[in-house]
């Protein structure tokens, strides 16, 4: 339970990376919301064999992480904790789709394990992006984008709090863990029978603290508005940085890219 603690709430350091003064950590979220929206349907749209093309998009995650001055190594683990979920949609594609598609001389590779390696590209490419608006922007300022942008405010809200309660349910769930550990002698109280009280304990514990959250939040005067961090408004420079971005995203997705350099340089040898 302390590992998983201690994975989770790392993820809070994204809350401290959004408070950055960069250029970048300065844009209105709802244009940052936007092109991770444009980056992603870009990435998902491609064929399941689609593979060559997608490297080109590697091009937005770098650059986000140079502009917005991240950390490249804390992300890059984050994204390893989610690429065994996305490798275990396609791990059964060598099996059913066998048919040899390409030749690296004597070696036959088949559609599925090409299919295989697309999703594992893609479930980086959108994890890394998805992660890396949040370090830029904030959970609490894209829930705002998203209540800017037409989604229900009741909805922002509830992923807001969900948000938060993740974090309350690890906490306590490391206090309940810790507890029963220093109750038991041996391997006593430790078998499977104490997890159901374990359990039980655990969402009353965090009901009980959400409840009191709650109470704090109204007694400061929360209405249901969440207030910027710090004011912003959709201007020229965000409008640049959407246009220039989905620009780009179509022009890759309508072009393979290291396709037409890979027959240019071909064309161009004697």
């Amino acid at each position: 339970m302390a590992s998983i603690e201690g994975t989770i709430l790392d993820f809070r350091r994204l809350d401290e990376l959004a408070s950055g003064g960069t250029a970048l950590h300065r844009l209105d979220a709802r244009a940052k919301v936007l092109v991770t929206i444009a980056f992603t349907f870009s990435v998902v749209s491609f064929n399941r064999y689609a593979l060559s093309a997608l490297l080109p998009f590697f091009l937005y995650p770098v650059v986000i992480l140079a502009l917005g001055n991240l950390p490249a190594g804390y992300f890059a683990k984050k994204v390893v904790l989610f690429l065994p979920f996305a490798l275990a949609v396609g791990l059964l594609n060598p099996l059913f789709d066998r048919e040899t598609m390409v030749r690296l001389g004597s070696i036959g590779i088949s559609g599925g394990w090409i299919s295989c390696a697309s999703i594992g590209v893609r479930a980086i490419l959108t994890v890394s992006a998805a992660l890396l608006l949040v370090g830029v922007t904030g959970f609490p300022e894209i829930c705002r984008a998203m209540e800017r942008l037409g989604v229900p405010k009741t909805f922002a809200a509830q992923l807001l709090f969900l948000y938060r309660y993740i974090f309350v349910l690890t906490e306590e769930g490391a206090r309940s863990s810790r507890a029963r550990e220093l109750r038991s002698f041996g391997r006593r109280g430790r078998g499977i029978r104490s997890y159901g009280s374990l359990i039980g304990n655990l969402l009353l514990r965090t009901w009980l603290r959400a409840d009191r959250i709650h109470m704090a939040m109204l007694a400061r005067g929360f209405t249901g508005e969440f207030h910027a961090q710090r004011p912003s408004r959709f201007g020229g420079r965000e409008l640049l940085f959407l246009l220039g971005w989905s620009a780009l995203f179509l022009l890759l997705r309508m072009w393979n890219v290291p396709s037409l350099l890979g027959s240019l340089a071909t064309g161009a040898l004697p």
